[in-house]
């Protein structure tokens, strides 16, 4: 009867445990890669966009600069025969200066359908035959591949971890559009 008695208290203590685990949603792959490719979506698209194109939206920060200069206070003070009677007395100013401001890239993007696993692979395998990628062939936008997805860019010009469409077209993933020829 004592055994059975343990044997309860485990199966009510296991039970326990999974009913305390199901009180917290516990991330899964697919909830990481949905939050990674909400940037793919139609919701970010300008006003006259072509219906069903999607676009990226993302930032650039603004530069920042300081600067610190010495600003004179009193200017030295000298003698009839040229030596120095009081010396010139400076104070530091420091302050920052923004270079260029913070910016709104809004560029198109493949859609989320058709960011598939294959799809992934490919782009990974795409950046690693180009020197970009070094990581291992996952099918997801993490945060090497997206290091990764930025440097490419970055080589004609839009700072942005987010694929574009120009970029999945110079990697070869999307069709290009002939109409526009």
């Amino acid at each position: 009867m004592q055994y059975f008695g343990r044997v309860r208290n485990l199966f009510w203590a296991t039970a326990g445990v999974g009913v305390l685990a199901g009180c917290e949603p516990v991330p899964t792959d697919n909830s990481h890669r949905t939050e990674r490719l909400q940037a793919y979506s139609h919701a970010a698209a300008p006003q006259g966009a072509p219906p069903g194109s999607c676009w990226g939206l993302d930032h650039t920060p603004a530069v920042i600069e300081t600067v610190t200069e010495q600003i004179l206070v009193s200017p030295e003070i000298l003698a009839e025969d040229g030596s120095v009677e009081s010396a010139a007395r400076y104070r530091t100013e420091t302050r920052q200066e923004i270079i260029q401001p913070r910016q709104e890239l809004r560029f198109e993007t493949p859609c989320f359908p058709e960011l598939s696993v294959e799809f992934l692979e490919t782009l990974q395998r795409a950046l690693i035959a180009r020197g970009y990628y070094d990581g291992a062939i996952t099918a997801q936008l993490d945060p090497k591949t997206e290091r990764a997805i930025r440097a490419f860019q970055q080589s004609f010009g839009l700072d942005s971890r987010i694929l574009s469409l120009d970029a999945a077209r110079r990697l070869g993933l999307s069709a290009i559009d002939l109409s526009q020829f």
